[in-house]
């Protein structure tokens, strides 16, 4: 049997020549290699699409609800979201109205709080338990004789009053009101709710100044009066009579006010 022999005329591989290598040997031969600048890339690239996958699944799984649904369920699924969204949408109408209804009753509340206290402030004054200042007139008496007496200052008193006076005060100590009282002193001069006073006799009336004014200067009035028993009477205009005495309002012994129901 004869021999076998290599055949010399064969081609042989030239040194450091290697056969042809393919993607996939470079990729496993780079993931071999650990740490390698090949094999991070890889692993970045199989997240990115591992990623991808993953979101496509979901999304196709959403759709996938919707895709074999009948046209009877797709429009019940329609009807259903108009009436949630009809219902928030009646819910937000709702909560809309009770916010503005309660910011009515705010303001109501706080407007008739304001105008409570206004009254109040307005009553205090007329009753003359509060202290007032605003335009009026300030009515100097003079009397050298002492001839001038109760009688003379309240007829001017009340002259002022129909002349229309809010609030009036005497010597700068004593507050008129619907109350008080006024008598001739033993000793000359007058005594108003207890205090005696002597001239000069200085009325302050807050009110129209002109129209105080004129009604102290009628014929036949308190000035033709305290001049003709030797006094005289000096009317000052001013638009800041201010008025600090005030009456000290007695407490109701039997009345007392109806209970509203």
């Amino acid at each position: 049997m004869p021999d076998e022999t290599l055949d010399s005329t064969a081609p042989r591989p030239e040194p450091g020549s290697e056969p042809p290598t393919s993607g996939r040997d470079r990729l496993l031969d780079s993931l071999r290699r650990p740490g390698s600048r090949g094999q991070i890339t890889a692993g970045v690239l199989m997240l990115v699409l591992g990623f991808a996958a993953v979101v496509q699944v979901r999304s196709n799984s959403n759709d996938a609800e919707y895709v074999g649904a009948r046209q009877d369920e797709l429009i019940s699924l329609i009807n259903s979201l108009s009436l949630a969204s009809q219902r928030a949408e009646n819910e937000i109408a709702q909560l809309e109205q009770t916010r503005n209804s309660l910011l009515n009753d705010t303001q109501a509340r706080r407007t008739a709080l304001e105008r409570a206290r206004q009254r109040a402030d307005e009553l205090g004054i007329l009753a003359g338990t509060l202290p007032a200042i605003g335009p009026g007139v300030q009515v100097t008496v003079r009397d050298p004789d002492n001839a001038v007496g109760s009688n003379h200052l309240i007829n001017g008193i009340q002259e002022l009053r129909d002349a229309g006076a809010e609030a009036i005060e005497i010597n700068q100590s004593v507050r008129v009101v619907a109350q008080t009282s006024l008598r001739d002193g033993p000793d000359g001069g007058v005594i108003v709710d207890g205090e005696e006073i002597t001239a000069p006799y200085i009325i302050e009336a807050i009110g129209a100044p002109h129209t105080l004014a004129t009604g102290l200067d009628l014929r036949r009035g308190f000035s033709d009066e305290v001049e003709r028993v030797g006094g005289e009477v000096v009317v000052a205009r001013s638009d800041g009579v201010e008025i600090a005495s005030v009456h000290q309002a007695p407490s109701a012994q039997y009345a007392n006010p109806v209970p509203t129901e």
